[in-house]
């Protein structure tokens, strides 16, 4: 009597299937067959990516919310069952059709997702919890919303809110919500507007993006799991990205769209969408190969249009790559025996293994052969089911699974050839291997349980996994294999009716051979991925956070500077600057030989000459020897009366700029080393205008750069440079070309075009007379024209072109521009942070508080302001203006901002001092003053004068010690912050400074 088909009753967990890292070239390929896979290397153009959280593809297994404390789902009403012929694919195939069919009518659930946290690889459970509305009025409760600049309360990111005591109703985060040590939240507030008003992207858009991208998921969808960010905003989000929207002008001037995200989750979400779109697009290259070899087939195409990853894509299609070693389930397949394995598992008792056998055909000659193609067969459906595939990866999300580390043969074998060497005395041919060998003594005998090992740590292993040092392997228990193979074999892949002992010692020896062959490589290669992935994403973000800070420097404006480049042999390189960057003086003075009195008088009269009281001097080779002649002479009073003070400053990328062609163009008299000289004194004085010149990743910020992905790493720190341009705001009429290119919407041609334009015709009247410029059209404008500023001091002391002189060359630059209608007025609003299609709004507001464009920043508009706002809530306000009360912050902030306002203000300046500490004069327990250098994954290092910069070991950033602002910060501190220090030890010998963090100044 026939058996009814065994239902699947193991329950899975959702497992974070897609997690693994899209690349443009996946581990997966590094194995040449499914039986032989090389040892695993981390891919040089690994990205980092968002981690995922999702059902599985097919299988038909209904997947259970993760641990987590919210009200489960509802459920959906369960389908009446169907017969399911065992072959995966057919029934993944049919059942991913069902869950179609099913999942139309749903409501949109809230998407759990994965993050990896910085000091923890502890998976996390849920997205941040729903925005939740009060009973007792129309208030709605939000999260504290993340932010790309810390500053004060008085002023808002990215302009800097000078709200003049505006009071805008605002919960915030309760206390115990901080999660110190892990990444921010992803989701942003909510206000009740943004929940009035929420502009969401049509379902017609969004079908098309899922025609466009010919592939078995919704965009949207899929972006809102993977990022943990609500659908709207992830659809609005595409929608701006589409209409070739920049980053900064959504974060400005679209908040109402994006719900308040900082730049960084947008960047975050635009990654995360360019991923899948590049996907879709391999996906359908794959799918054109197959069907031009002739391998495709409907399921095959399924399985790949399924795909959410690179990972997962490539391993369903590396089994069919042209050129790569046949696979024993494709040989098999080849003699005819997919049959065979079919009939096992579907009608096992029709089954005869004598029938199949061939006498005289390799691979068929006899019983044992027969089984042995079934096997592999077998073997390899197993590995490339999904239900299969996410009930094991379930099974080592709840085991101990650990990433294991130990000294190389080839590196013992080196280190003997290093011994017998210097035994020979001649250790000068392995002194840099030795070096490299005892970096890496911390990792010789390493075990961490992967979900609690560190991104420094993972990406000191790669490093020294590539130099052949280390040897690397990923340890999974042996409980998980015999749960696993308990249930292959009782479950998933049961044959329907009674088997012979025969075939069941077949299936058992099939499951065996498919975890040890191919599953437990996979699951191998899927953990190093993710936690690459991971630690690249953290080293990433630090650099993100310390490039920022150090660009958004506060400026040190008029005073004139002296900029010394340190040296010996050469000489030191002095660059006197006037307060508008402009070199007065070029010299070099030999500081450290034996006419010192003479160099010195010399720089008293230099001094004396241009009123010089500020020195910077690079830390490069003989700073410590300059700063110590210099804080001779400052104690002397040998400047008398000028009162000198100087500081030492980062002078990294100071040398590669000089060389480069723009230096050459902007100083082509200079020698090279006298440029360096100036770039280092103007970095104090506009950090940002200066530092945008050199390339990001030469400003000496971070660690592991050259471990991660040069592509990723690059697309973050442009983001970064432009978003600080941008934000902080050009005066168009006297900003360099060079910083031009950086502001939104405007690129290298662009910046050119301006330049000439105002070379040719005069400074820029107002923004208007952007639209003339050849290359400007409607698309640049809007993106730039906000963070442009005409300002009239400077337009005052330059030389006014003719009111006509505009328009008269506009015919030549460009067709359209003829007809081109361009007023030749100043307009107050051009000196603000309001952008121009808000004019007509921001001039109905003036009018009702009473107050006119010319009393822009004034006290008494000020007032105004006050008075109406205190009367009248922001949200009646903007209704009466017909706007959203977001563009009427903004405008409240441009109207009432002072003329000239910088976000800078509110970050600190260099330091500059008189006297000199030494590494020999610091006891245990002393407290010192000091900024932050430069922050890393294991700490934050801080210059506290005396040559060396001191570590404060991540283990001493702890949350009492932090200000409230900054407690959802990774690490906390960034460079340029001011923090006092207490020493607790010191390390002469290695030039090692040990510190314990006391408090962050203010």
């Amino acid at each position: 009597m026939m058996r009814r088909p065994r239902a699947t009753t193991a329950k899975a967990v959702i497992y974070n299937e897609n997690e693994n890292t899209d690349s443009e070239q996946s581990f997966a390929q590094m194995a040449s067959s499914d039986e032989e896979v090389d040892e695993w290397k981390p891919s040089e153009s690994t990205k980092a990516t968002r981690k995922v959280a999702r059902a599985p593809t097919g299988g038909g297994m209904k997947a259970a919310p993760k641990r987590t404390a919210k009200p489960k789902q509802p459920k959906v009403p369960k389908q009446p069952k169907v017969p399911k012929p065992r072959a995966p694919r057919k029934r993944a195939a049919e059942q991913k059709g069902a869950a179609m069919s099913v999942s139309v009518g749903k409501k949109r659930k809230k998407s759990n997702g994965d993050d990896l946290g910085e000091n923890e690889m502890k998976t996390q459970t849920g997205c941040p919890e729903e925005q939740k509305t009060e009973k007792g009025g129309n208030s709605v409760r939000m999260k504290e919303e993340r932010i790309s600049f810390i500053v004060s309360d008085a002023h808002r990111t990215d302009e800097g809110t000078s709200q003049c005591g505006l009071q805008v109703k605002k919960e915030e985060a309760p206390e115990e919500d901080f999660t110190f040590d892990e990444p921010s939240l992803k989701k942003q507030k909510t206000s009740e507007t943004s929940q009035r008003q929420r502009p969401t992207f049509p379902e017609s858009g969004a079908h098309s993006l899922r025609n466009e991208l010919n592939m078995n998921w919704d965009l949207t969808e899929v972006l809102s799991t993977l990022t943990c960010v609500e659908r709207w905003v992830c659809g609005n989000i595409i929608k701006l990205l589409r209409e070739e929207n920049t980053v900064p002008f959504m974060v400005r001037y679209r908040k109402e769209m994006i719900n308040h995200m900082d730049a960084d989750a947008v960047r975050d979400i635009q990654m995360v969408y360019e991923e899948l779109c590049s996907l879709a697009k391999k996906t359908q290259s794959v799918i054109q190969t197959l069907k031009k070899d002739g391998v495709l087939t409907p399921e095959l195409e399924e399985s790949l249009r399924s795909c959410r990853s690179a990972d997962d894509l490539d391993h369903v299609y590396t089994p069919y790559k042209k050129g790569s070693k046949l696979t024993k389930a494709r040989r098999a397949k080849a003699l005819g025996l997919e049959d065979a394995a079919t009939a096992l598992l579907n009608a096992p008792q029709t089954l005869v293994l004598s029938a199949w056998v061939k006498p005289g055909t390799e691979g068929l000659s006899c019983v044992e052969e027969v089984a042995t193609g079934m096997e592999h067969i077998l073997a390899d459906m197993i590995a490339k089911d999904p239900e299969t595939l996410t009930y094991i990866k379930t099974l080592c999300e709840k085991s101990f699974v650990t990433i294991q580390s130990s000294v190389s043969k080839t590196a013992l074998k080196e280190k003997e050839q290093e011994k017998v060497a210097q035994e020979h005395k001649k250790p000068g041919a392995e002194h840099h291997k030795k070096k490299d060998f005892d970096k890496f003594q911390l990792y010789f005998d390493f075990t961490c349980n992967v979900q609690r090992i560190q991104p420094h740590q993972t990406l000191a292993i790669n490093r020294g996994e590539s130099l052949k040092i280390l040897t690397v392997k990923v340890n999974i228990p042996d409980r998980v294999k015999s749960d696993f193979t308990r249930w292959c074999i009782n479950n998933r892949w049961r044959p329907k009716t009674f088997a012979r002992e025969e075939l069941h010692a077949i299936l058992r020896n099939a499951v065996e051979d498919s975890y040890k062959r191919l599953i437990l490589p996979f699951l191998t290669r899927s953990y190093r991925t993710k936690l690459t992935s991971a630690a690249e994403k953290e080293s990433i973000a630090m650099f993100v956070r310390n490039l920022r800070q150090r660009l958004l420097v506060c400026p040190v404006r008029g005073s004139v500077i002296m900029g010394v480049d340190p040296g010996f042999r050469h000489g030191c390189k002095l660059a006197i600057l006037s307060p508008t960057s402009q070199i007065l003086h070029t010299d070099v003075v030999f500081l450290h030989n034996s006419g010192q009195q003479k160099e010195a008088v010399k720089l008293r009269h230099l001094m004396a000459t241009y009123s010089c009281t500020k020195v910077v001097i690079g830390n490069g080779t003989a700073c410590r020897e300059t700063e110590s002649f210099f804080a001779d002479l400052i104690s002397r009073r040998y400047f008398h009366p000028l009162d000198v003070s100087y500081c030492i400053t980062n002078e990294a990328g100071a040398s590669i700029y000089s060389v480069s062609p723009e230096a050459v163009k902007e100083m082509p008299d200079l020698d090279p080393n006298l440029r360096s000289a100036v770039s280092i004194g103007r970095r104090v004085q506009d950090p940002l205008a200066e530092l945008v010149k050199i390339d990001p990743k030469h400003i000496g910020i971070g660690t592991y750069q050259h471990d991660v992905s040069a592509g990723a790493l690059k697309a973050a720190l442009d983001g970064v440079v432009e978003e600080c341009v941008s934000f902080v705001g050009v005066d168009i009429n006297i900003c360099s070309e060079t910083l031009m290119r950086h502001v939104a919407g405007l690129n290298a041609g662009r910046a050119r075009s301006i330049a000439e334009w105002r070379e040719k015709n005069g400074p820029f009247i107002n923004r208007e007379q952007l639209k003339l410029v050849k290359g400007m059209g409607p698309k640049s404008y809007q993106q730039c024209a906000g963070f442009i500023r005409i300002n009239p001091q400077t337009l005052n002391s330059a030389k006014p072109s003719p009111p006509c002189a505009p328009e008269n060359p506009a015919p030549k630059k460009s067709k359209g521009k003829a007809g081109c209608s361009v007023p030749t007025s100043l307009n107050p609003l051009d000196q603000t942070c309001i952008h121009p299609e808000s004019y007509h709004v921001a001039q109905r507001f003036l009018s009702l508080v009473g107050g006119s464009v010319d009393q822009i920043g004034s006290a008494g508009l000020k007032r105004c302001v006050e008075s109406k706002v205190n009367t009248s809530c922001i949200e009646e306000l903007a209704k009466k203006v017909d706007t959203t009360p977001e563009t009427l912050k903004l405008i409240i902030d441009g109207l009432t901002q002072p003329p000239g306002f910088d976000i800078r203000q509110n970050f600190g300046q260099a330091d500059f001092k008189r006297g000199i500490v030494s590494m020999s004069d610091l006891r245990v327990g002393a407290v010192l003053t000091g900024r932050v250098d430069n922050t890393t994954l294991f700490g934050a290092f801080v210059d506290i004068g005396v040559g060396r910069s001191g570590l404060i070991h991540k283990s001493h950033i702890t949350l009492d010690k932090l200000p409230a602002s900054q407690r959802r910060r990774s690490l906390a501190l960034g460079p340029g912050e001011r923090v006092e220090v207490r020493v607790l030890d010191v390390d002469a010998q290695r030039g090692r400074i040990g510190l314990d963090l006391i408090r962050v100044l203010q």
